[in-house]
């Protein structure tokens, strides 16, 4: 599992649990979720409900980082937790892994921010204060949030939202502008590697099936050829992909017809040979006569094939673009990182 800082977006999700704190009782230990009422869920591959007690789990370069800042994090990471009453007992030890190195990330790149001097304008952290309000559905749930986080202190959250919005700054000067891919750029990637944009035939389609029961009698074989021709004369007066899809959904007996008989991309290789040659017959938006494929009767509607070669440039660039991007973000992440902890002391607290 792979954790990226999102560096583009207003980063109030790295302020609070609001969402799930503002509900909570003030003097207590904080329950991310409620416990189960059939049990504690302790056994593999049941969530596992975290408690919050405000203990230290890091210091970094001397600040303390608590479990609520853990807990923070891996709401982020995985916010089903809010319904499934917390953390799957199989992936709770990797989601808290990766929100540690997370909220260490996080506490450093404030404190480079602290050292650069950076500033963030009274009028961004009201706008930003605005925008965290939105979060909870009553003015009630606010102030009650107000009082069992930050002691009713609103100085507080405009800190926090100080603080979140430094760490954006960083980010976005440091990663987010600096991996930027020009058109220029994937234009030359993609030609510098040919191999990777081959494409080998492929074809997209739809089908309709009518199953058999196993040993028909011949009353069951009469009946199931009168469905097919059936199911053949309706397939044959559709004229688009909705209308065969919703058809397949009605009739259709096999398990593609929830996703309107849509089989998406197959290759070539992966065809039964009497479909291909089928399809190789075909124009796109057409349906075939019944086909028998291991008993059953099935209906095809071709929507796409796509023949060997190379893609074209224009077919990729959107995406490629977007790939190099994210490629050359992580990177430059990674290397923000590496620099930060270099001359940085993190004490990880046991227990």
């Amino acid at each position: 599992m792979k954790y990226q800082f999102p560096a583009c977006a207003l980063l109030l999700s790295i302020l609070f649990v609001a969402p799930i704190t503002a509900q909570l009782a003030s003097h207590a230990p904080t329950a991310v979720a409620k416990p189960s009422t059939s049990g504690s869920q302790t056994s593999a591959g049941q969530p596992s409900a975290l408690q919050v007690s405000d203990k230290p789990v890091v210091k970094v370069n001397g600040v303390v980082l608590t479990d609520r800042d853990l807990v923070r994090e891996m709401l982020t990471i995985f916010p089903y937790a809010r319904q499934h009453n917390g953390f799957p007992k199989s992936q709770e030890a990797e989601i808290r892994q990766g929100a540690l190195q997370m909220i260490i990330f996080e506490e450093l790149v404030y404190q480079e921010a602290e050292r650069r001097k950076l500033t963030i304008s009274p009028d961004k952290i009201d706008l930003a204060e605005a925008e965290f309000r939105k979060q909870f559905n009553t003015p009630d749930d606010y102030q009650q949030y107000l009082q069992t986080e930050l002691q009713g202190s609103r100085q507080k959250l405009r800190k926090g939202i100080q603080r979140s919005l430094l760490i954006e700054k960083v980010l976005k000067n440091d990663v987010e502008n600096r991996s930027v891919v020009t058109l220029a750029e994937a234009q030359a990637y993609y030609d510098k590697n040919p191999g990777k944009f081959e494409q080998g035939e492929s074809f997209t389609f739809q089908s309709i099936s009518i199953l058999p029961p196993r040993n028909p009698t011949p009353g069951q074989t009469t009946e199931g050829n009168k469905r097919a021709e059936e199911a053949l004369k309706q397939a044959k007066a559709t004229t688009s992909y909705e209308q065969f899809g919703l058809l397949a959904e009605r009739i259709s007996d096999d398990d593609f017809r929830v996703n309107m008989g849509n089989h998406k991309t197959v290759s070539r290789d992966r065809l039964p040979p009497q479909v291909l040659k089928a399809f190789l017959a075909m124009k796109s938006g057409q349906v075939s006569d019944t086909i028998q494929i291991e008993g059953a009767y099935t209906i095809l509607r071709l929507n796409a094939h796509t023949p060997a070669g190379k893609r074209s440039f224009e077919s990729v660039k959107a995406k490629l673009q977007a790939e190099l991007q994210k490629q050359k973000y992580d990177q430059l992440r990674a290397l923000l990182d590496k620099k930060l902890r270099s001359n940085a002391k993190v004490e990880v607290i046991q227990g």
